[in-house]
């Protein structure tokens, strides 16, 4: 099995690729179209060197090795991306053999998260049209497409996550609910920047509070994003 989980940023997005990379059974990889898209768009990012010099510029080698062999043979592969990286040339046709998974976050949350440490995001940086396409994209293949909330993940990540792998037609690992602390191997070289809180955790944060304040300059940003997390939400998988 080929997991394919898209997301936008800040969007536990991490903390997921943890807890399937931590079964014995997968082999993980992290935003593995990162490079391309910087390389691609131009723009400016936190270790932008080091990212362009870690990973494959080229798209079509990135599709290589998402369907080549499994790194280290495991049985199954997870990989991370992020939906604002699969810019209008990125292909698209390789996600058709994938099990393709929407993984969703209120943008107020992820607008204040992103905010701490990237000033002044856009509707473009944070990913929600973009993931709204790729979702009609998978619909239109598969005639639906898996979409799981990470609020609900985080109020019952062992009911959730075996919701979640009895869908995609998986056997539920109770090490997906824990994990060592620290930097993984799957780890992308960007991680240091961006992986500080995760790196502390041994497993899922807690249940989220209420819903943070947008600062008002960013308030056309929020209600730009939400119709498209609210389409998906609808969709949402829950738990037994």
């Amino acid at each position: 099995m080929r997991i394919a989980m898209w997301s936008g940023p800040r969007n536990l997005s991490t903390a997921m690729m943890y807890a399937f990379a931590n079964r014995a059974d997968f082999a993980a990889v992290d935003e593995p179209f990162y490079a391309a898209y910087l390389a691609a768009t131009g723009l400016i990012h936190p270790m932008q060197d080091e990212i362009l010099a870690a990973q494959p510029t080229d798209p079509a080698e990135v599709v290589a090795y998402l369907t080549g062999p499994v790194p280290g043979a495991a049985p199954h592969f997870y990989q991370k991306h992020m939906t604002h990286h699969m810019f209008a040339d990125m292909p698209t046709d390789w996600m058709d053999n994938m099990v393709n998974v929407f993984l969703i976050r209120h943008p107020a949350r992820v607008i204040a998260s992103y905010g701490l440490k990237r000033e002044n995001p856009t509707l473009d940086d944070i990913g929600f049209w973009q993931q709204a396409d790729l979702f009609d994209h998978v619909a239109e293949v598969h005639g639906k497409a898996i979409v799981v909330d990470s609020h609900d993940i985080r109020d019952n990540p062992e009911g959730m996550l075996r919701a979640l792998c009895a869908e995609i037609g998986l056997e539920f690992d109770s090490a997906m609910l824990s994990w060592p602390a620290g930097g993984k191997d799957c780890d992308g070289v960007w991680a240091p920047h961006w992986y500080e809180s995760v790196w502390k955790s041994t497993g899922f944060a807690g249940r989220e509070g209420p819903l943070p304040e947008v600062p008002q300059h960013l308030r056309d940003v929020l209600e730009a994003a939400l119709p498209h997390y609210e389409r998906l939400a609808a969709s949402a998988l829950k738990a037994a």
